[in-house]
């Protein structure tokens, strides 16, 4: 507790050369049976105000689209970059296009169409085994296609293969403003990009949101870990 506690006195001493990146569903919102669903919670969107007004950058980094994460956080002033970090780059257009006509061909009951990245949903499937056969099969196809094909939190996400994710967004943003101290908080195997771009910083927080469903590296390599949305709502309050 000493040394978290010690983080975040640090960061909050320099809040005009810093940055706040979080990421979305897991982190900020409670994960919700549909992605649709999901919400971020009154108390938490007041705090995400407070600390746009204090620090230099506040981001949200979401596998959503962009405009999907703005919709689910309901705070405009923040920045959002969307689709795992696809959003920021050049040559997307294409592979929107391809997976529109993949996805086309593409028989699954929850398919979360991003436009540039899909996400296959199969939580609270009746039979998840079953589930995970059925989407093997189509994540095979989607390799064939020339897409990456990885597993998260009960989905398969479907991903052009730009160099392109939530660590390059991250190190994009850090250079545009010129920034070199940061935290990020992420719950899920994408996130992990995110906590490599801040090795090289003046002062980089990593901060690990467990769960059940998501990877034990998040939690080898974070800084700080909390258990639920809430505990991270408490956290921010200390910034």
């Amino acid at each position: 507790m000493a040394r978290s506690t010690d983080l975040l006195d640090r960061l909050a001493e320099d809040p005009a050369r810093t940055a706040l990146f979080l990421d979305v569903d897991g982190v900020l919102a409670p994960i919700a049976p549909r992605p649709d669903d999901a919400r971020v919670p009154e108390k938490t969107r007041g705090e995400l105000r407070r600390l746009h007004t204090r620090y230099a950058l506040v981001a949200c980094i979401s596998g959503r689209a962009g405009a999907d994460a703005a919709r689910i956080v309901g705070v405009p002033e923040l920045t959002y970059v969307g689709n795992h970090g696809l959003e920021l780059e050049d040559g997307a257009d294409e592979w929107a296009g391809r997976l529109h006509d993949f996805l086309s061909g593409t028989t699954w009951p929850r398919i979360e169409d991003k436009t540039l990245t899909a996400a296959l949903h199969y939580r609270d499937s009746p039979d998840e085994a079953a589930a995970k056969r059925e989407l093997d099969a189509i994540a095979d196809r989607a390799r064939a296609a020339g897409f990456i094909a990885r597993y998260g939190r009960k989905v398969l996400e479907l991903v052009p293969p730009l160099d392109a994710n939530k660590g390059t967004a991250v190190r994009r943003l850090l250079s545009e403003q010129r920034l070199h101290r940061a935290l990020y908080a992420g719950d899920d195997t994408t996130d992990l990009d995110a906590f490599e771009a801040l090795e090289q910083l003046e002062l980089g927080v990593r901060v690990a949101v467990a769960s059940p469903e998501g990877p034990a590296a998040l939690l080898e390599q974070a800084d700080i870990t909390v258990e639920t949305p809430a505990e991270l709502l408490q956290l921010l309050r200390r910034l």
